[in-house]
């Protein structure tokens, strides 16, 4: 009988669905719908406030979309030399201030004292600045 009253329910549920999807459409609307994350005005404050601190610091950390902008994000940076660096996760380090959780990187010039960069992966758009010290190639 449970397996009729769902077989007979999953039309409804279906067609429910699209307007949920559409709240919660990215890992940041996910975030937002657990009580994470700022949006809207208290999100343009926050970033606002975080641009008098360096970029890619806990306090000003690099604004991309999902691990994979984290990843085209560090691949893009160049060292003094032009040459691209190495790149390293050392893992999460705890909220942030646009209230999401911060990835850390180590990243590398050859010859250079590693640098750590702070990622918050829970926006739409890549960031396209460099953090000091780098400069970003443009994308290919």
């Amino acid at each position: 009988m449970k397996a009729l009253t769902v077989l007979l329910l999953a039309p409804a549920l279906a067609a429910a669905a699209p307007a949920a999807a559409q709240e919660v459409n990215d890992a940041a609307g996910l975030m937002r719908s657990l009580g994470a994350g700022l949006s809207g005005g208290k999100l343009k404050k926050a970033i606002a406030k975080a641009e008098a601190k360096p970029l890619g610091s806990r306090d000003n950390p690099v604004r991309v979309d999902m691990p994979q902008g984290e990843r085209a994000y560090l691949k893009r940076l160049r060292c003094g030399d032009g040459q691209a660096p190495a790149f390293d996760r050392a893992g999460s380090t705890g909220e942030g201030p646009y209230g999401y959780t911060l990835d850390l990187y180590t990243v590398t010039c050859a010859g250079a004292a590693p640098v750590e960069i702070y990622m918050d992966m829970y926006h739409r758009n890549d960031e396209r600045r460099p953090v000091a010290g780098f400069t970003v190639a443009p994308d290919s």
